[in-house]
């Protein structure tokens, strides 16, 4: 849902092209009118209703928009509130808007935002949601390799440069002054392929905190991952080996000792596997962090690749 809504945001930015440009005007390119509705609710900039982006969600989509189906009328009806002061627009005074519109659209409201948020996603993050979760899923590894070798000092200093952890104070970029008091609570880390520039956190301060940050940022989404045409090269026991050393993650370093291989012949084998589509790269430090992709662990799974072969 996270990505989903920050897509919404860039789908209508027309700033680093390099990341979105392509991805944008091949989105666009899907959309059928399922934006007329969220255009009301998510501004190009700034605040969107907290309940857009349900904690359920971490369980997947459908589980999110059955959260976000439920959302109580006072909260909705809240944070509407909060999103009409924000701009030119009243929930009250100006029927004829599409914000006062879906204020006073009765139960049934909520059904209309759940399809057009679904349709949405289809159209626009769907068919890009393979490269969206390598890139996730390889920040998660950083951030897991980084609290294993330095607890948690090590984990909160490693965020990007937009946020710097200054203990026991973790400050943030961010569009306006705001102050979040744990109070015991734990800190969701949850990395973003479409949040840009600055981190993203809820609204309401009684909500269990999440901090939204950018994920680095190599290359343009791209339709379905796919193998490359290095894949009709994966043969052979040492490459096997290699993709399978990867699966939790591994410097090149460490991939050449599990291996049993020169740190050459390591690099070369991950650059065969990382043209293939099968692992992801992102700097470490002074190394560099191998993972799976979803197509390398659906490989690995499979039984596509095995120790013996």
């Amino acid at each position: 849902m996270w990505e989903t809504i920050l897509s919404f945001h860039r789908i209508r930015d027309r700033r680093a092209p390099l990341a979105y440009g392509e991805w944008r005007a091949e989105a666009r390119g899907r959309l059928n009118g399922e934006t007329s509705l969220l255009s009301a609710l998510v501004p190009q900039r700034g605040y969107f209703p907290d309940f857009l982006t349900p904690v359920q969600a971490r369980l997947g989509l459908e589980a999110g928009l059955e959260a976000l189906r439920a959302t109580a009328a006072e909260r909705v009806r809240g944070e509407l509130t909060l999103l009409s002061a924000g701009g030119t627009r009243s929930v009250r005074k100006d029927p004829g808007d599409r914000l006062a519109t879906f204020a006073d659209g009765g139960p049934g409201r909520l059904g209309r935002l759940v399809e057009a948020v679904r349709a949405y996603h289809r159209a626009a993050v769907e068919p890009y949601w393979g490269h969206v979760r390598t890139r996730v899923e390889a920040d998660r590894a950083l951030r897991g390799r980084a609290l294993l070798d330095g607890g948690a000092d090590e984990l909160l200093s490693s965020l990007p440069p937009m946020v710097r952890w200054r203990g026991p104070v973790l400050e943030a970029d961010y569009p306006v002054e705001r102050e979040l008091r744990l109070e015991g609570r734990g800190l969701l880390l949850q990395p973003s392929f479409f949040c840009r520039t600055t981190p993203v956190v809820y609204r309401d301060p009684a909500l269990a905190p999440v901090l939204v940050y950018p994920v680095t940022h190599s290359e343009a989404p791209a339709v379905t991952e796919r193998a490359g045409p290095s894949l009709g090269r994966l043969v052979g026991h040492t490459r096997s080996a290699v993709l399978r050393a990867i699966e939790h993650g591994c410097t090149t370093s460490e991939l050449a000792r599990r291996t049993g291989v020169s740190l050459a012949s390591a690099s070369q084998h991950a650059c065969v596997l990382r043209e293939s589509g099968l692992i992801s790269t992102l700097r470490y430090g002074n190394a560099v962090l191998h993972t799976l992709t979803p197509l390398g662990g659906a490989l690995l799974r499979g039984g596509g690749v095995h120790a013996d072969e």
